[in-house]
């Protein structure tokens, strides 16, 4: 990414003093923002601006950020943030299940928000660092240079910390990375993240990945330690 000034977010925030005030701050830092104040309007505004993060309230009028979230990830992979009002690890849960990429909490730090913000859009644009352009795991191809999945030759598509969680146990097949581990990778540090929170992006990729996600062949749980990709079959 060669420049701040390139990432563009919508955002969707009903707290007008919070919205402006943080608009200000990432204005500040070369972001182009556009503010959305309902639930119902934002669908339009992300199709119409095609961001490359949005950054997504909970709560909000017309419909709340789950449903909007839901209807964006129907239609797009955008990065989506998903802020949440309250510390419950349910909230969060939620919302990462309803399709998020991530995840901050009210009262947040506007350093913390802005790199969470650039680190989506990196990750959302292929520029997350170098890595092999191409890992196959038995029926599972991964090309990292064009963020492109696929199973027995069927397309996949995956969101960006979908595809960032699958790409890291790719990296390293056969082999059991803890839940600290996969916090580590996607977020940044296991303590800015929450357990359940590798627990419901796993549950995602296997929906798309396995034939039989209750009983997965690809991606495993090693119970009491985490999780491990292996060469099963689909």
């Amino acid at each position: 990414m060669s420049s701040d000034a390139e990432i563009v977010v919508v955002y969707v925030e009903d707290d007008e003093r919070l919205a402006r005030l943080t608009m200000q701050y990432l204005v500040s830092h070369r972001l182009q923002v556009h503010l959305v104040t309902r639930g119902d309007q934002a669908l339009s505004e992300v199709l119409k601006v095609r961001p490359d993060v949005v950054l997504l309230d909970l709560m909000l009028p017309g419909i709340d950020g789950v449903e909007v979230c839901k209807q964006i990830r129907a239609r797009l992979d955008v990065p989506i943030i998903m802020v949440t009002a309250r510390t419950e690890e349910a909230d969060r849960v939620i919302g990462l299940e309803g399709g998020a990429d991530d995840y901050v909490s009210k009262p947040f730090q506007s350093r913390e928000l802005l790199a969470r913000i650039r680190a989506q859009a990196r990750r959302g644009r292929g520029e997350s660092g170098p890595r092999a352009e191409r890992i196959e795991v038995g029926a599972l191809v991964i090309d990292a240079a064009t963020m492109e999945v696929s199973v027995h030759g069927a397309p996949i598509s995956l969101t960006t910390i979908e595809f960032a969680l699958l790409h890291a146990l790719a990296q390293r097949a056969g082999r059991v990375l803890a839940r600290e581990q996969l916090l580590q990778l996607l977020h940044g540090s296991a303590e800015e993240a929450f357990d359940r929170s590798i627990d419901v992006v796993v549950s995602r990729v296997r929906q798309k990945i396995e034939v039989d996600a209750r009983n997965p062949r690809l991606l495993k749980t090693i119970r009491g330690v985490g999780y491990m990709l292996t060469p099963g079959e689909r």
